[in-house]
């Protein structure tokens, strides 16, 4: 973004408008009251980049780093609710609670090694733990969440 890029859109606007201003008062004062001023606005924008960019730099090591944006991995190892009647190797829905607190009605799927465990077969309501996800059906492997005591 020609130099002014790594902080926020609006803090290297006003740099350039106060920068820019003040290059135009500038150059004003010290071309006079005579005429040929037509190049003092394009002088004056160049003057606004110039200094915005010599300030943005320090600017930019005091930003934070975004965090990486949130992917479907993030969702393995969590628990999770079924919500529909049955989950099986074909079908299933469940609410999953993310770290920052927001929830996602999500596909997932049990195997049928999982269904004949003690867990037996996910029904609506019943907490689970997502295990796995396949990206190539864009769902969610889940099994009973296992019980407090053991």
């Amino acid at each position: 973004m020609l130099g002014l890029g790594g902080v926020p859109i609006t803090v290297a606007v006003s740099l350039v408008v106060a920068f820019a201003w003040f290059s135009a008062l500038v150059g004003r004062e010290w071309v006079g009251g005579g005429g040929g001023r037509w190049y003092l606005l394009p002088a004056a924008l160049l003057g606004g980049w110039a200094g915005a960019r010599l300030l943005v730099a320090p600017l930019r090591r005091m930003m934070p780093e975004p965090p990486p944006p949130p992917t479907r991995r993030d969702f393995v190892g969590l628990g999770c609710v079924i919500r529909t009647g049955r989950v099986g190797p074909d079908f299933g829905q469940a609410e999953v609670r993310s770290e920052d607190g927001s929830s996602a009605v999500v596909q997932v799927r049990q195997s049928l090694d999982d269904a004949a465990g003690p867990g037996g077969t996910l029904r609506a309501g019943v907490s689970a733990l997502i295990y796995d996800y396949d990206a190539d059906g864009e769902f969610f492997w889940v099994m009973p969440a296992p019980s407090p005591s053991g």
